[in-house]
């Protein structure tokens, strides 16, 4: 009797050890988050964003609706942040933290906006009352898709790359 108990009682620890193993996710995230980080001239920049994938999707005018405010990556709106006050596209952006924002344009000059409320979802409770800054930037053809979205900062600012389009923001 007692080896029957104590047969059940390891059959059923482990069984519960595989059925937590199992419950696991294991998986990535369809949209991992991702961070860029660098210094423009003086400041400090931390770009921290989720990165979908195009998946043989069409972004721009499908997924990505023209003439629409985008979170500019995916989940949480991607945040922007600088230590010192910075010149963005010619126009002043002091020191802080905001979410960045695209309104993609089928034209190829697509808006860019540093809004004021960095914790944010999307760009579903989106104010525009709340922009620090909105400044237009000219969009560029890469030469190959670029499968994963992706920001680089550069000496001359930051760029945020996704399928077929680069878009650069000039900082000084």
């Amino acid at each position: 009797m007692k080896t029957i108990i104590k047969s059940a009682a390891v059959i059923v620890a482990t069984m519960t050890i595989s059925l937590n193993a199992f419950a696991q996710d294991t998986k990535k995230p369809a949209s991992p988050p991702a961070t860029a980080t660098g210094k423009i001239k003086d400041a400090t920049v931390t770009i921290a964003y989720s990165s979908p994938s195009v998946k043989g999707r069409t972004i721009w005018g499908g997924l990505e609706a023209y003439n629409k405010v985008w979170r500019a990556g995916a989940n949480e709106a991607t945040t922007f942040e600088t230590d010192k006050d910075i010149t963005v596209q010619g126009k002043k952006l002091p020191a802080g933290k905001y979410s960045f924002f695209l309104i993609p344009k089928e034209s190829g000059t697509w808006t860019a906006i540093f809004n004021k409320e960095p914790k944010q979802w999307g760009a579903y409770k989106y104010e525009e009352a709340k922009d620090a800054l909105r400044v237009d930037v000219k969009t560029k053809a890469l030469p190959a898709t670029q499968e994963t979205l992706v920001y680089k900062i550069n000496n001359n600012g930051f760029t945020m790359d996704w399928d077929k389009i680069s878009v650069p923001v000039e900082i000084k």
